[in-house]
């Protein structure tokens, strides 16, 4: 049996423009699916060709609004339904993740209510990348393929050939992600610590580390309204750096965080299309992950070992 004919990936709404780039990637055609959506906002899924016996792939982001986690609930539903063989949500950017704990009294633990209910709709297995906590896997009792934008973000960074390099971390949580690269590119590594009085609300922060006379990348996993951000760059500029620029995962990019980011001193900042990116900021570089996960999807169907995708 052909490859192309012994698997199917098929694409949610919001992230249809990726799938697209995959399927390119890896030659074959993208799924027939139909969403169906009623007055009140309900909605439902149809697979308009035969997915019987069949591994398929789900590309679907969950970032806001909550309709694209249920769209994907919907479609991993319909796919057991139809006898799909195995089903493998692909999940770019897993959303909900940065409730990964109980930190306050009374509070819920999204990352794992949303990794029961994949579970509960049937998935097989998950294929998704940077999560905001790598715990997060040990949420599901089935495989995981955590990907990580380093093997993308890596290479682009060394092309840029910066002099006088130093990698940063917005905050202290980022320190293991900030500390690899900075050991791949053998440059110093500079912490922020941020004090929130409330969500998306940086009350104090401070930077650990040396920035003067540093042409300094900050990493982070995410961007949502760019405040802790935009505030860490001026505050590197204003202790001496050079420049600053920002490579970021999955941009949220929650109003107002384009003109932010615009406004801001960061000279570039660099994201991948794991959410799409409508906004409008003369900043931006996009870095496609589609021929990343065309590749795991092919590795993970032909039951290969994916150990050449992690980088650091």
């Amino acid at each position: 049996m052909h490859l192309a004919d012994s698997y199917k990936v098929f694409s949610g709404s919001s992230s249809r423009y990726l799938a697209e780039q995959i399927c390119q990637s890896l030659g074959c055609e993208l799924g027939k699916m139909t969403t169906t959506r009623f007055a009140d906002g309900e909605f439902a899924v149809r697979y308009d060709e035969s997915i019987r016996g069949c591994y398929v792939f789900l590309v679907q982001s969950t970032f806001p609004s909550s309709d694209n986690l249920m769209e994907l609930l919907l479609m991993i539903d319909a796919a057991k339904r139809a006898s799909a063989y195995k089903v493998i949500a692909v999940i770019p950017y897993f959303g909900w993740a940065r409730q990964d704990r109980k930190d306050k009294p009374r509070v819920s633990i999204g990352a794992k209510l949303i990794a029961d209910l994949l579970s509960t709709a049937g998935i097989d297995r998950l294929i998704t990348m940077d999560l905001h906590a790598d715990q997060i896997q040990g949420f599901f009792n089935v495989p995981v393929d955590h990907l990580y934008a380093s093997t993308l973000f890596v290479p682009h960074i060394k092309s840029l050939q910066i002099e006088d390099l130093a990698i940063a971390s917005p905050d202290v949580g980022g320190s293991k992600r900030a500390g690899s690269y900075s050991k791949h590119l053998e440059s110093p590594m500079v912490l922020c610590y941020k004090l929130r009085e409330k969500a998306n609300e940086v009350s104090d922060m401070k930077i650990i580390g040396k920035v003067t006379g540093k042409n300094v990348i900050i990493l982070d996993d995410m961007v949502d309204t760019a405040g802790t951000l935009t505030k860490a760059a001026g505050l590197m500029m204003e202790y001496g750096a050079k420049s600053v620029r920002a490579v970021v995962t999955h941009p949220i990019m929650s109003d107002p965080a384009s003109q932010r980011i615009e406004d801001s001193v960061l000279k570039e900042i660099i994201f991948t299309d794991s959410i799409p990116y409508n906004g409008n900021c003369s900043k931006v570089k996009v870095l496609s992950v589609a021929d990343l996960f065309a590749d795991t999807i092919k590795k993970v169907f032909n039951n290969e070992s994916i150990s050449s995708q992690y980088l650091l």
